[in-house]
Parts: structure tokens; C-alpha cells; sequence
């Protein structure tokens, strides 16, 4: 048998030589119909002096001018401090890093909602929802929420794609929570399930900047994600300053000079982003504020573009979130008067659920065509992942009064979003003790956005080191005490202020070693530079 294989390798050897003999003239020939140059000698050739096909210099110019300081230098370093700790855990003055730079709450110990986790589980593998231990293990309203799901889904398979704007059961599902949320109707047609709020701001990025001459007005200070996205999709980023000494007011006053002076260069502003409630900056917008706001964009022919993923993020009892479709219903604008663009993600709230990328956004006020388009745009990214949907469709619809996991579901959301006003206000008032440090009081959000008064001579060290002085400040107290914050710079900042951006999310424990070392340094670093 091996004499047989040996043999029979060697005639398949031979036959291809054979045949090789016979095509190379004809690789040969068809090489010289695309260059009139002779075929290259590879051993002529130094690796040393080949230009690689792809350098900085040849890629995207959008792509190294967008940032996202949220995940930029900073953490880059604390990545690194980290692999020392591991490996050396004396290498540093502290035992661990405490990374305040980004809303990713699971990471940082907290828990998921029971009931979202059990109904996932069981739509996951439904071969167990039949099984008699079940009924033990799982409450029963989990158990009829994953069957109601199951049978929405094609082929009862969440490892299948989707329609391209999401299930359909799924949407009808989110659909009633939106109006259950504002009072007035909502079309799951209107309704485009994403891989978390971000893929959809890019998706209406992409859909109104046609060139660097489109503007998109963003606040400042702002989520990084727009002026990335705004960058990558080659536009304009326009922008309007909130108002630190109001509590970060949004002053419709400032929206109009900003667009007038956009104008005035040439520039034509296609949509308003407005974040609400705030991010870095924790403001909830009053409802008299939002409808001047929707006012201006219905006047000015803008398209609103609502950043709304905070929205169960409010801590104080004087403010209520109100979404801007219903105070554009309530306003008597429909859908002919104003275009809105509503994003929701599943990676905020209470829920935190950011690794299951999971949101969506609800787009009214466009012409059958344009949607033509969007859909268009979305079906090429096939459709978002199943998990990130079904938890959408439960964010929207949670258990119920009367529910078997009613009890335990309330619990759970109100010990998250309670521990969450605390842990805002005792940053808060930390914030404030430090000398040269000012900070508004956290509304809402997950952010606190302190402004710092540096030293003349930090700021001299920063410039020296070619740093921006806040981000120099974020450095030292990464390597002094393991705490990761977000310089303000990143965020876009009024010019000549400093700001650093930190979140509430560390656990109730750890906030006290927060404070302390946050202290210490600051008073440390005051010392080293004043005078």
C-alpha cells in the first residue's frame, strides 16, 4: 500500500512538472501584456529596501486624524501598569488599578439584572426550557418572556441573522416601551436594532455628511465618539460650548451664534447632537430647555440627533428625563415638522450591559426614500447581534407589577441606581475640597467633569513634554496612585480651562480609596509645582 502511495505521488509529481512546463509561457506572456518592464528577479530584490505596502503615510488621513481619548494614551499606560502589577507586584505604589476612564460598570463589580440574564440563558439554549429542573431554577415570568422571544425569532435560532432593522417581535416590543415611556405612538418600522448606540451614529454620520463642507453641531464638552465619527466620515465638527458657571447649560443663543459663524465659512450644519442627559458632563436637560431646542432645529431645518442613553441615569428628585420626541409630540410637531434621530443602548442605565452590545435608535421625520437608504446602509452590516436585541426589547419592557420577578428586578434597579446618586455625590463633594478644583453637581450620567486650576509651572512641565497640562496631570496621578481618568482635553474644553473626566462606576467600597489617594496626589502635586 505505501510502495502504491509513494508511487503514485511521484507520477502526480512528474504530471505537474509536466503541465508547469507548458504554462509558464503563458504566465509569462500574460505578464507582459500588463508591463512592459521584464518580470522582476526575487533574489535581486533587498527586504531591506522594499516599501511596505501599507505605512502611516498611506492609509486613511481620516483615520489618524480621529481620536478617542476615552481609550487613548492614558489607558494604554494603565494596560501596561497593569502587566507589571502581574508580574511584579511590588513595581508600584499601589496594588491594583482603579479605572475610572470609561462607563463599563460589570467590569468594575457590578452585577447584571437577574431576570435579563435568565431570559438571555434560556433563549440561548431553549433545549432546557422543557427540562422539569427548569422550573426550579428559573422564575417562571423568565421562562414565558424566552418562549414569547423564541417564537419571534425565525427557526427559534439566536445564532441565526436577523432582519436588518432587528426582529420584528423585538422591535414591536421596544416600540410599546417607547410609547408606554412618552405617551405618544411609535412605529417599530421606525425602529433600527444596533450593535449598541454607536454603530447608529455612525450609520447617520455617514448618512448626512457628504464632505468636509457638512457640519455636525456637537457640544463641548462632548462624547469622543462624534468627533471621531464626524473625522472618519470627513465632515465638520461644529461647535457649541455648554455653559459650566449655569451647571453645563445648553443656551439656544450659543446654538445660533455657532451655526451663523459655520455659515458664514461655508459651511452647511446638517444635524444638532445633543447629549442627555450629560456626557463627560452629567446635566439633565429641563423640558422648557428642550423645547427651545427643538424649536431652533425645526426653524433652522437641522436634524436632531438625540443622544438619550442615560436616560434611567438621574439622580436628582428636581429633575426628570423627558425624551425629545415627547416633548416634540407634546409640542405638536410630527412627523412632516421635524427630523429626530433617538439613540438608546443597552450598556447604560442601571443594566450596564456594554459587552453585549446591544441599542438601537428610532428614526422619524424622513422621507420614504432617505429610509430607503438607511435601511440600505444597515442591511450591509448584515444585521446586530441576537443577544444585543433581545436585551433591548427587555430594557424597554422589564417585569411588570404582578410579576413572579417583579420583587427581585426592582430591588436589584434601585440598589444600582441609589449606590450610583451616592457614589456622584461623595465624589462630588471630594472634588470640591481639593484646592483649585470646581465640579457641578452629577445630575445624571455616570461622569463627573471637575475643572482644575494647574500651576504655571505644571503647566510649563506639560508644555515641555508636549502634553496638553490636563493630560499631563491624569499621567502623574496614573503612575502615583493607579487611579485611570480621562483629560478634559480629549473631551474639547472652553480654551485656557483643564478638566478631567471620572466616572462613579468603582464600587461603594472602593470609592473611599478613591478620594484618599486622589487627595494625597493632588496635594503633592500642588506642592511640587506652586510657587
Amino acid at each position: 500500500m505505501r510502495r502504491f502511495v509513494i508511487g503514485s505521488a511521484r507520477n502526480l509529481i512528474q504530471r505537474s512538472r509536466q503541465n508547469s512546463q507548458f504554462q509558464r509561457p503563458l504566465l509569462s506572456s500574460s505578464y507582459r501584456l500588463l508591463s512592459s518592464s521584464p518580470p522582476a528577479d526575487p533574489s535581486s530584490s533587498s527586504s531591506s529596501t522594499m516599501t511596505p505596502p501599507v505605512a502611516l503615510n498611506t492609509i486613511n488621513p481620516k483615520v489618524i486624524e480621529c481620536e478617542y481619548a476615552v481609550r487613548g494614551e492614558i489607558v494604554t499606560l494603565a494596560q501596561k501598569l497593569q502587566e507589571e502589577l502581574t508580574t511584579k507586584p511590588e513595581a508600584h505604589p499601589f496594588e491594583e488599578i482603579l479605572y475610572c476612564n470609561i462607563g463599563n460598570p460589570h467590569s468594575l463589580g457590578q452585577q447584571p439584572i437577574t431576570f435579563f440574564r435568565e431570559v438571555l440563558a434560556l433563549c440561548d439554549h431553549p433545549a432546557i426550557l422543557d427540562k422539569s429542573e427548569t422550573q426550579g431554577l428559573f422564575s417562571a415570568d423568565s421562562i414565558e418572556r424566552a418562549w414569547q422571544i423564541l417564537d419571534q425569532i425565525p427557526g427559534r435560532a439566536t445564532g441565526a441573522y436577523s432582519h436588518s432593522q432587528g426582529v420584528k417581535g423585538l422591535r414591536d416590543t421596544i416600540a410599546a416601551g417607547i410609547e408606554a415611556r412618552d405617551g405618544f405612538s411609535a412605529d417599530p418600522n421606525d425602529i433600527f436594532l444596533t450593535d449598541g448606540a454607536s454603530p447608529a451614529v455612525h450609520m447617520m454620520m455617514q448618512l448626512l455628511i457628504r464632505s468636509e463642507k457638512d457640519g455636525i453641531l456637537c457640544p463641548i464638552p462632548q462624547y469622543p465618539l462624534y468627533s471621531a465619527s464626524i473625522a472618519l466620515h470627513g465632515g465638520s465638527l461644529v461647535p457649541y460650548y455648554l455653559d459650566e458657571a449655569t451647571g453645563w447649560g445648553l443656551e439656544v443663543s450659543e446654538l445660533k451664534k455657532q451655526l451663523e459663524t459655520a455659515r458664514s465659512k461655508g459651511i452647511t450644519v446638517r444635524a444638532l447632537v445633543v447629549i442627555n442627559p450629560g456626557n463627560p458632563t452629567g446635566q439633565v436637560l429641563a423640558e422648557e430647555n428642550q423645547k427651545a431646542i427643538v424649536e431652533f432645529c425645526k426653524q433652522e431645518g437641522l436634524v436632531l440627533l438625540a443622544d438619550e442613553v442615560y436616560q434611567e441615569n438621574v439622580y436628582v428628585p428636581e429633575k426628570k428625563f423627558h425624551s425629545f420626541k415627547k416633548v416634540s409630540r407634546s409640542m405638536g410637531y410630527g412627523e412632516k415638522d421635524i427630523s429626530l434621530v433617538s439613540f438608546q443602548s443597552v450598556s447604560k442605565g442601571y443594566y450596564g450591559e456594554c459587552g453585549k452590545r446591544g441599542g438601537y435608535m428610532e428614526v422619524t421625520g424622513f422621507g420614504a426614500d432617505v429610509r430607503e437608504q438607511i435601511y440600505k446602509v444597515a442591511s450591509v452590516n448584515l444585521c446586530s447581534n441576537i443577544s444585543g436585541q433581545i436585551l433591548a426589547s427587555l430594557v424597554m419592557s422589564p417585569p411588570k407589577v404582578g410579576d413572579e420577578s417583579y420583587e427581585s428586578y426592582s430591588a436589584e434597579r434601585d440598589g444600582i441606581l441609589s449606590s450610583l446618586a451616592r457614589r456622584a455625590k461623595t465624589l462630588e463633594d471630594a472634588f470640591n475640597e481639593l484646592e483649585g478644583v470646581t465640579c457641578n453637581k452629577a445630575e445624571g450620567a455616570m461622569y463627573l467633569f471637575p475643572r482644575i486650576d494647574l500651576p504655571e509651572k505644571a503647566i510649563k512641565a506639560a508644555e515641555a513634554l508636549k502634553k496638553a497640562p490636563d493630560a499631563y496631570y491624569c499621567q502623574r496621578l496614573l503612575t502615583a496612585t493607579g487611579i485611570v481618568l480621562v483629560p478634559g482635553s480629549g473631551f474639547g474644553q472652553v480654551p485656557g480651562t483643564w478638566h478631567f473626566r471620572c466616572t462613579i462606576l468603582p464600587q461603594e467600597e472602593k470609592i473611599p480609596a478613591v478620594v484618599s489617594r486622589l487627595t494625597d496626589f493632588h496635594k503633592s502635586f500642588l506642592d511640587e509645582f506652586r510657587g
